[in-house]
């Protein structure tokens, strides 16, 4: 039978990794609910093709920014504090991004929003990594992900009922205000939720152990672990940290050799790839992608609707599993699944005729088109969706965690700023299925990188972390 003690230690690591994992809500939230105000966006500032690609982009280089300092600052700082900061930040743009009355202004506050997001996608899951057991790190990091999706879900769901309140989004709502306004709006709350909670987690303790804070450190490792074991745990995350120098961003390089590590290469490579497969043009333009070959705007939010629930399916099998089989395995079969999903969803597209300005899928191409999409967003959630992000939160030794994750960090968010930013000129360029075939040629690219160089961190104490 088990002890009492173990099941409260075991509900206590539990809470603490979903009230971080709030930052992936909000992560997923302000992500997805870009979704449904594009045609507002377009009409409220004029905005061309570009002009718009770059109002749904803006973000994301707030997002790279936030994510590179806030991998260091947390070195300085702690990661609940840099948590507790991008809290604030979602607040802030989450507000400002509704009442903003030009496309400068609407920029400055999602890249506000942007370091938040940038901050939370690598503080989340090494906070996590660093109070989680190894024998179920995995399946705990992966709330990360069921937190992202479910953000998504939340945004598209609640897009789709504004609209449908309204009659569409730029139609005004409530007090005078359009509609896509308040799409931004409702993330006050699930940000207010956050940065309450924050305040009654306890700080990570391979932190505070870097910090030279040994007595927070073995206080808070006695609440996530058994108190026989907390002082060889001490010992063992000690051995790990440099003596003469807290973790510090040359910890990437090789001292010897003056050249940055393999695993950090690695780390890039993940971060990259997840974004070139293309999965944000779904998450970002899926209403205007379906409304593109003939969907009603109502009928394309509530296509949003279902992708978010087949994500979030898709992530709770992963949680399921990933302690079971591992990481590189979901990768590499995630990979092959989406480069099938994604020919097929190129082939559908490639069969569409112009009617007017607009493109129009047959109904069975159509029907066609759809269920290749949820499959491919079933692949991405069951792999590289959750396992991307609960690598870069392990795969890094101590001293270089902070360094190594924000480097990742930098390089998913400068990708996906790319990813996004390129998809409209793409459409008007080579069409949908131009695009995605480029992104199914990644996705086949994706399983020789993960075959060839990514290793089986399953299993593994963060201080057996390797940096080749």
């Amino acid at each position: 039978m088990t002890e009492p003690n173990v099941i409260s230690r075991s509900a206590y690591i539990f809470i603490i990794c979903c009230i971080a994992a709030i930052g992936g809500f909000l992560f997923g939230f302000d992500s997805g609910v870009i979704n449904g105000t594009v045609d507002g966006l377009q009409t409220a500032f004029g905005s061309d093709s570009v002009g718009t690609g770059f109002n749904v982009a803006s973000m994301l280089l707030g997002c790279a920014v936030g994510a590179f300092f806030a991998g260091r600052l947390a070195d300085r700082f702690g990661r609940r504090t840099l948590l507790i900061v991008a809290a604030i930040f979602f607040l802030v743009s989450a507000w400002g991004s509704g009442i903003a009355g030009g496309s400068l202004e609407f920029v400055i506050y999602r890249v506000l929003g942007g370091l938040a997001v940038g901050a939370a996608s690598v503080m989340t899951p090494a906070y996590i990594s660093e109070v989680a057991p190894s024998a179920y790190r995995g399946r705990l990091a992966t709330i990360q992900q069921v937190a992202i999706i479910t953000g998504l879900f939340m945004a598209f769901l609640s897009n789709y009922v504004l609209a449908h309140l309204s009659g569409s989004a730029v139609t005004e709502l409530w007090l005078g205000f359009s509609t896509w306004r308040w799409m931004f709006w409702i993330e006050l709350l699930p940000a207010a939720v956050f940065l309450v909670a924050l305040l009654f987690i306890p700080e990570s303790p391979r932190y505070l152990i870097s910090s030279g804070r040994q007595g927070d450190a073995r206080r808070v490792l006695g609440l996530v672990m058994p108190q026989r074991e907390v002082g060889a745990k001490l010992d063992e995350i000690n051995a790990t940290l440099a003596s003469d120098h807290r973790p510090q961003l040359r910890d990437v390089l090789d001292r010897a050799s003056g050249k940055v590590h393999g695993i950090v290469w690695v780390g890039i490579g993940l971060a990259i790839f997840q974004q070139l497969v293309g999965i944000n043009v779904v998450f970002y333009y899926g209403a205007v992608l379906w409304q593109s070959v003939g969907f009603s705007e109502g009928d394309a939010l509530l296509i949003n609707v279902i992708s978010g629930a087949v994500s979030i399916g898709a992530c709770l099998v992963a949680v399921a599993v990933i302690d079971q089989i591992g990481r590189k395995p979901l990768l590499w079969v995630g990979s092959v699944g989406m480069a099938v999903t994604l020919i097929c969803m190129a082939y559908a597209f490639s069969t569409a005729s112009m009617v007017g300005d607009s493109l129009r899928l047959s109904d069975d191409m159509g029907t066609f088109a759809l269920l290749a999409a949820n499959a491919y967003v079933f692949f991405f959630n069951v792999s590289w969706g959750p396992v991307m992000w609960v690598m870069l939160g392990e795969m890094f030794p101590n001293q270089m965690r902070g360094s190594g994750l924000a480097i990742a960090g930098l390089c998913q968010w400068l990708a996906n700023f790319g990813i996004t930013m390129t998809f409209p000129m793409l459409l008007a360029s080579i069409g949908l299925a131009g695009a995605y075939g480029l992104y199914a040629l990644c996705a086949v690219i994706s399983v020789a990188f993960v075959l060839r160089f990514v290793k089986e961190t399953r299993g593994k104490e963060l201080e057996e972390m390797a940096y080749e």
